[in-house]
This record gives structure tokens, sequence and C-alpha cells, in this order.
């Protein structure tokens, strides 16, 4: 069984999944839900299925790109349950979670030429996306992007651009940076936006399990999370500062 803690979005998502399988789960969205639930929710789904922590097999944390407080928490919680119960630590590349988990939501509707672009708002008219076939194979490697009326998905082979209104194949996007496109996209016959999606840790149990068996870990004391993007602090709203 994989602990599987997701945190790179608003969205604090605890799971316990053994295979493919979600045996237990405890989400919530919110301003300080990192902080304040997730040790919290551990222990919820570490009693709801009645084991210990010796009875783990690896703990899996959402490695990035996204928000970078967010990110922080997750992976020093994950590192901290690590070092307690002398676990191995797994990464699982949040978007390739969120494309795994859209393509079990799709089920039939996914036709083998559909491409699946998952989507976390990175402020303004800017995400952090990638490209996945239907497959799960990357098409386009994760970068932060801006959307503009030159911004395009992908290209074919032969340099034409996909993601305009008569490209071939179909796009389905999602995330909390989807609905910035709809301005761009939304009458695109070939373009569906998905604006009801969020990150799941139960979407990292065949990644997770996947990076068990084959031995992929990462190291405990020195795995840093996947920002993308350097971080730049905020305006404090406390009188004085």
């Amino acid at each position: 069984m994989i602990l599987c803690l997701e945190t790179a979005t608003s969205t604090c998502s605890v799971a316990l999944n053994d295979g493919v399988k979600t045996l237990a789960l405890r989400e919530c969205q919110g301003q300080n839900a990192h902080s304040e639930k997730i040790t919290i929710f551990i222990k919820e789904v570490m009693d709801e299925v009645g084991i210990g922590y010796s009875q783990l097999d690896a703990v899996a944390v959402s490695k990035g790109p996204g928000s970078y407080t967010g990110l922080r928490i997750g992976v020093s919680t994950a590192k901290g349950v690590c070092y307690a119960a002398g676990l191995p630590l797994l990464a699982v590349d949040t978007l390739e979670a969120m494309a795994s988990g859209m393509k079990d939501r799709l089920g039939n509707k996914l036709q083998p030429n559909d491409l699946l672009v998952p989507m976390i708002d990175a402020r303004r008219m800017e995400a952090y996306c990638a490209v996945f076939d239907a497959n799960l194979n990357r098409k386009k490697d994760t970068e932060a992007v801006v959307f503009d009326e030159n911004f395009r998905f992908i290209s074919h082979p032969d340099g034409e651009p996909c993601g305009v209104p008569s490209s071939d194949p179909h796009f389905w996007l999602f995330g909390d940076g989807a609905p910035k496109l709809k301005s761009l996209f939304g009458n695109s016959p070939n373009i569906n936006i998905i604006d009801d999606f969020t990150p799941s840790a139960s979407y990292m149990a065949a990644l997770s399990d996947q990076a068990l068996k084959s031995g992929d870990y990462v190291d405990v004391a020195y795995f840093e999370p996947f920002y993308l993007k350097d971080f730049v602090a905020g305006k404090p709203h406390v009188k004085g500062l």
C-alpha cells in the first residue's frame, strides 16, 4: 500500500492506494487547507483502513509543477513520514497524474487520437501544462505557457500547428488553468474545456504503483519539488510590514 499526497494546487488530497485501487481518500479545498488538514487526513485514511505505518510500502508525493507553498508542505510532510517509518519516497509528476485521472474519467469518450492537456493555473493568462496522448505518452514537455492568439498546444510532425478550430486531433483541456482558454478556443469544435476537474491523490495510484514496482525512488534527504518557475514572494498584508 502507498500513502499518496497531492498538494500541488489549492486541493489538499490524501489517499491510501493499493495497486490501482483507492482504499481511503480525504480531500478539501481552501486557503491554508494544506497546512491545516494534511496530517489530519493522513491519520484518517490510515485509521479508516486500519493499518500502521510499518505496513506501508512507500509514500508518494505529487512533485509539481504547482503552488510553491503547497508543494513545500506536501514534500516536507512526505519526507517526515518516510523518515519516521523508514519508508521509501516516490515522486509523481502532477500533470501526468492529472492526465491519468482524466483518462479514467472519460472512459470510452476518449478516442485513440485524442490528446489530454492538463493545466495548472500560474496566475494572469499563464498556466503550467503538458500534452499526453490517449495512452499517457507525453507528446509535449511540461512548460509555463502564456495564452494569447499565438498559443498552440502542439505541432504536427510536418510543422503545422494544432490547437486551432480547424485542426485535428481532439483536445481535452482540464485543470484550474483550462478555463482561461474559453475566450480563445471556447467555440472550437475539436477542443473540449473541462472546468470541474481538480487534482486528487487517488489519480496517483497507477503511477506510484509503477514507480514502486520499478524501484524508482527519490532521495528522502535531497529531493526537491519541481517548481518550474522561481518563487516570487507576494506583498505582506499585515499592517506595518
